[in-house]
């Protein structure tokens, strides 16, 4: 009986954890529905004046993008802005072949008149928060605009952006992401649909009532005394932006996000790639918790309500490791549920994850009518697009947990950047990007294994107890064997 009890304690806890995760996101909806109702009023630069525009380095970090470095440094060279009040920094610490092309493209734009440096590190110390320290040495703006190598602002962006800082309070002004490739695939899609109800839902309901948000790591403005204030960039944790931003809001620094500016980029259109790129945000998420959540306990002047935001927020990545949990525990709590009938009182805890699931859909199907718009036939197709998304969500689970133990329990790794294609529809070719990883990793066999161990878990709602089967966790097992039969099956055939 111990392995039984000890099996209900953890599914128990990790059903509480998802739940109280599900009660907060739900809490956000409000104050995203509020928000909406409010009028914008702060105070802006008149950049009609010339007297009040202020000077801008754009910095642009990259390694290796020899695909993307073209298209984004004549997107950039195109942002409306009076040149002599900007400067840009290429930040190239690349190794390949790219470094001499996105020098001569430098060139070219210089002859035109731009403001625009190649600056070159001969080593990687730091990563992307070591490239961006560097360039800020010499960096002549007193706000910094960044762009990973995949983004593409529209040409009024900094227009639309920097005037918010004529309060002298803010420190970042953040933009919400757009997807140019969201329609490619069914991974983009789902991609998609999560970013949408971080830069809707979370975003602003965290923002509106001035709880913690974060700096995405792109698509944004940072004042340089901010950044100098919170202590500069540091890359001991791999979402150097999440660090900064929670260092920078400890010190009272304020964060515009502006829901209605939308810049582009680019979603990772092989599993591969966007493994890599889970893996980094998961792992971070769970180093910045171990780093920011006593500072943040101990912050005297922070309300209890923004300290469990905080705290929840800095959790996301965590929620991975809770959902694997109980998919795995869910089959052994099947058999314990119709073969001790004096335990069964104790199963009414997995109406926790009906509930959580509903709150999560309500949630979701806010953010998705905001983007899409409402009516019968659009919650028709949002049915269908939830449970997809939910589905591969926890086929991601084993993969997104392991990044968070490792996060949590401070195991080191290298940035391992995301490829990027410049594809936008499936005509064109992406086999032959030199980025791709090519190794399959153990995980992916293990993805495999689950897929057969939740087949097993729907076979078995047909044959345990003695009452004709028990199907309550067959849709559950379903879903989880979708999942991780889509991404065990892309990660082995969506390769070169």
């Amino acid at each position: 009986m111990i392995f039984e009890y000890l099996t209900i304690a953890v599914y128990s806890i990790s059903l509480v954890l998802i739940f109280m995760y599900a009660l907060a996101q739900l809490n956000l909806l409000f104050n995203y529905l509020s928000a909406q109702k409010k009028d914008d009023n702060s105070p802006k630069f008149d950049l009609s004046n010339i007297e009040e525009v202020p000077f801008i380095t754009i910095q642009l970090p990259v390694f290796n993008e020899m695909y993307v470095m073209e298209r984004l440094l004549d997107n950039i060279s195109k942002l409306k802005y009076p040149k002599d009040r900007l400067e840009i920094q290429v930040l190239d610490d690349s190794t390949d072949e790219s470094v001499l092309t996105t020098k001569n493209h430098v060139r070219k734009l210089q002859e035109q008149g731009l403001d625009i440096k190649h600056i070159c590190r001969t080593n990687r110390k730091g990563f992307k928060a070591g490239a961006l320290k560097e360039g800020l040495e010499s960096a002549k703006g007193e706000f910094i605009a960044i762009f990973d190598a995949d983004f593409l602002p529209e040409q009024d962006w900094l227009l639309k952006t920097v005037p918010y800082f004529k309060d002298k309070k803010i420190g970042v002004v953040q933009t919400r992401w757009g997807h140019i490739n969201r329609n490619y695939s069914v991974l983009t899609k789902i991609q998609a649909f999560a970013l949408d109800a971080h830069f809707t839902l979370e975003q602003v309901g965290r923002n509106s009532k001035n709880h913690f948000i974060n700096f995405n790591g792109t698509a944004g403005l940072w004042r340089k005394e901010c950044i100098y204030d919170a202590g500069n960039w540091e890359g001991d944790t791999l979402t150097e932006d999440l660090d900064l931003s929670y260092r920078a809001q400890l010190k009272n620094w304020k964060f515009k996000y502006l829901e209605d500016v939308e810049t582009p980029a680019e979603l990772p259109i092989i599993i591969s790639a966007a493994r890599s790129q889970q893996f980094r945000w998961n792992k971070g998420g769970a180093e910045n918790f171990q780093k920011m959540s006593k500072r943040v306990l101990k912050a005297k002047q922070l309300p209890l309500r923004t300290k469990i935001h905080s705290l929840l927020h800095l959790l996301n990545s965590s929620m991975f490791l809770n959902v694997f949990i109980v998919a795995v525990l869910s089959i052994p709590m099947l058999y314990i549920k119709n073969e001790y009938a004096h335990l069964k009182n104790y199963f009414y805890m997995m109406s926790f994850f009906v509930i959580s699931s509903i709150i999560f859909f309500i949630c979701y199907w806010h953010m998705y009518k905001r983007s899409y718009g409402g009516g019968f036939m659009k919650f028709i197709k949002y049915i269908g697009i939830f449970f997809t998304f939910f589905s591969i969500a926890m086929g991601f689970s084993l993969h997104n947990s392991i990044a968070v133990l490792e996060g949590h329990f401070g195991k080191k790794s290298e940035f391992v950047r995301t490829p990027k294609f410049n594809i936008k529809s499936v005509q064109d070719s992406w086999k032959s990007n030199k980025y791709i990883k090519k190794k399959i990793s153990i995980n992916v066999i293990a993805e495999g294994i689950l897929a057969l161990y939740f087949a097993f878990g729907m076979y078995s709602a047909f044959v345990v107890g003695n009452q004709g089967g028990d199907f309550g966790l067959f849709p559950f097992h379903l879903m989880l064997f979708i999942g991780f039969s889509y991404v065990f099956f892309k990660s082995i055939f969506s390769r070169v």
